[in-house]
């Protein structure tokens, strides 16, 4: 599935009060994929500890379990494309709704762990047909002139969506007193942090009724007339709706259909672009951001901070990531991609190397001293404000413009797949590592946030203000 962008064309730049408001709605209703892929990734923080506890698994084990959602991720974001031109966005949007469902219930009431680790599997199929849906939809029925600001509510739902999860898992630890398997409507705590997604699971699957199909998809199709009043929907009765319709039509018969073998190129498997692509993916993971959203309960718990107040630490974490993410919104068109990456690269090191001091201080009654456990807290604090201006936001941007027409497609999904890949290794290793040496740990994450610097340096081009159609 390949977006063309097309130019804001005179008479259909700006819609009229009336439509912005719908398509607003629309954009919105969208989004709320976007919610919960965010919420569905970072619930588990709230149960780490309380499945370990349940099914007495050790470190490894734990991890596999926790990280297994990331295998679903990447099956769902690899064919989603596909699924949506068969059957439609919104038919997409509806299965995605229900996986997030059952998912979400399953993994309430599990028999054992195995069946736990299929629940999560088939939510992170959820959310990577959500990762690719929800932006690809936005795309095709914002307005020229409002896409950017639209697309950018995907990106501010998913972080809404990771503080939303630990809010609520805070509250209900609360009503727990304290204790992660404490009973709480007839279940243990953690069952009910996992089963409370079943609710906005529902209000996205709603949504999706109220809201139109793509007239992109419905041009593929054969559904003239109806993408002609949607397109009157969400662009205003002013606009030339023939020339539109003509437009998106010829746009997408000279699309190229890029594969696998477009990227191929030289004595290294890929064309040059496509590893860089690549290595902005496994950047953007290897500095351990996802320790903070999967394990910084965990985290806290294992240098002495009680349980309710690790809670608060993760949502107010969370607080902190949206704070993140806005201001690369405001600022990425501004400054520029590579500013703002090399200024969170620089932050990010600095805090990382900060954990990695105050963890490598010995603990005094089985908690981290004073001192150094403020240091830790404040670090990890401006470690995800520096990862949210920057990485969060800059590499989805940069990879959405770095590469020639003819190949982006395919090398977006190959950088993408590169994405998931580094988020389960940094999963599915942290808790491994940190029993090992959590000093260490976080040296390793210092490391590549440095390394992150001439990286950009040598290889990163600004695409600030360039066309897509200069990327070669």
């Amino acid at each position: 599935m390949i977006i063309t962008e097309q130019a804001p064309r005179p008479g259909a730049d700006t819609a009229h009060p009336e439509h912005l408001g719908h398509v607003v709605f629309i954009a919105a209703s969208a989004a709320m994929g976007g919610f919960l892929f965010g919420y569905d990734s970072a619930v588990i923080n709230g149960a780490v500890e309380a499945i370990r506890d349940r099914y007495a698994v050790g470190s490894a084990e734990l991890a596999q379990v926790i990280a297994i959602a990331l295998i679903g991720c990447a099956v769902g974001a690899a064919t989603t494309g596909r699924i949506a031109d068969r059957i439609g966005r919104i038919r997409c949007m509806q299965i995605a709704a229900l996986l997030f469902a059952v998912s979400s219930i399953g993994s309430a009431l599990p028999f054992a762990l195995w069946d736990l680790a299929l629940w999560r599997v088939i939510g992170g199929f959820a959310i990577g047909m959500a990762s690719v849906i929800g932006p690809a939809y936005i795309a095709e029925v914002a307005p020229p002139a409002y896409r950017g600001r639209l697309g950018s509510f995907q990106q501010a739902a998913i972080v809404v969506g990771i503080a939303a999860s630990q809010l609520v898992n805070w509250g209900l630890l609360h009503a727990a007193d304290g204790d992660q398997r404490g009973t709480l409507m007839g279940l243990e705590a953690w069952q009910v942090m996992l089963g409370v997604m079943v609710v906005p699971a529902v209000l996205y699957g709603l949504l999706s009724f109220a809201i139109p199909e793509s007239p992109r998809f419905l041009l593929s199709v054969g559904r003239r007339d109806r993408a002609r009043a949607i397109l009157a929907e969400v662009e205003g009765k002013d606009v030339d709706l023939d020339a539109r319709v003509a437009e998106i039509e010829q746009a997408m018969k000279s699309e190229h259909k890029s594969s696998f073998k477009d990227l191929l190129g030289g004595s290294f498997l890929f064309k040059r672009i496509v590893w860089i692509g690549i290595g902005l993916s496994v950047f953007q993971q290897f500095v351990g951001i996802n320790v903070a959203f999967y394990y910084s309960t965990t985290l806290w718990q294992s240098v002495g901070i009680n349980p309710t107040d690790s809670f608060l630490y993760s949502f107010t974490t969370s607080i902190i990531n949206i704070v993140g993410t806005v201001i690369a919104m405001i600022f990425v068109d501004r400054i520029g991609r590579r500013p703002l990456a090399l200024i969170g690269s620089a932050g990010m090191a600095v805090s990382l190397a900060l954990e990695a001091w105050a963890f490598s201080h010995p603990l005094v009654d089985d908690r981290l001293p004073a001192t150094q456990g403020l240091v830790a807290l404040v670090a990890a604090h401006s470690f995800v404000l520096f990862f949210a201006l920057s990485w969060g936001v800059v590499v989805w941007v940069l990879l959405g413009e770095m590469f020639p027409n003819r190949i982006r497609a395919a090398a977006l999904g190959v950088a993408a797949s590169a994405q998931w890949i580094a988020n389960w290794a940094i999963t599915v290793t942290f808790p491994s590592l940190a029993d090992w040496n959590l000093s260490g740990t976080y040296v390793i994450y210092t490391f590549f946030a440095a390394l992150s610097i001439p990286f950009v340096l040598k290889f990163v081009k600004e695409t600030k203000g360039k066309t897509l159609e200069e990327m070669g």
